[in-house]
């Protein structure tokens, strides 16, 4: 679990009681970067894969933690409103990121599998 300094020390205390590893990092807000350092230096990671929401996926692009993009992509389309994009909650400031494709796999039932790299 990572999350902020701001975290209730009531909610580290039921982690802690639950056996989850936590790490707290940022004062206001999450800082990846950190979290990342300390997965490496204190867990050993040293490759993971973030399987988030948008805002999760967009925010470790934004802040340059991400080398690869895997997308599965179904045979079909949910268009739906208020459906959450693959990476979402960039400023606005920022460009698009440029990618290299790495593979495309296709699969009988029409799904596509497009690894990338991160530029």
């Amino acid at each position: 679990m990572i999350t902020s300094e701001q975290v209730k020390k009531d909610y580290l205390d039921y982690l802690d009681s639950k056996q989850i590893s936590w790490i707290a990092t940022g004062k206001i807000q999450i800082d990846l970067a950190r979290a990342v350092e300390i997965l490496a230096e204190q867990f050993n990671v040293e490759r993971m894969a973030i399987v988030g929401g948008g805002h999760i996926d967009g925010s470790f692009l934004d802040a340059d933690l991400t080398d690869e993009i895997s997308l599965l992509i179904g045979p079909g389309v949910d268009g739906r409103q208020g459906m959450p994009a693959v990476f979402d909650g960039r400023p606005q400031n920022r460009k698009p990121m440029p990618l290299k494709l790495q593979s495309a796999q296709t699969f009988k039932d029409g799904a596509i599998w497009l690894r990338y790299l991160v530029k």
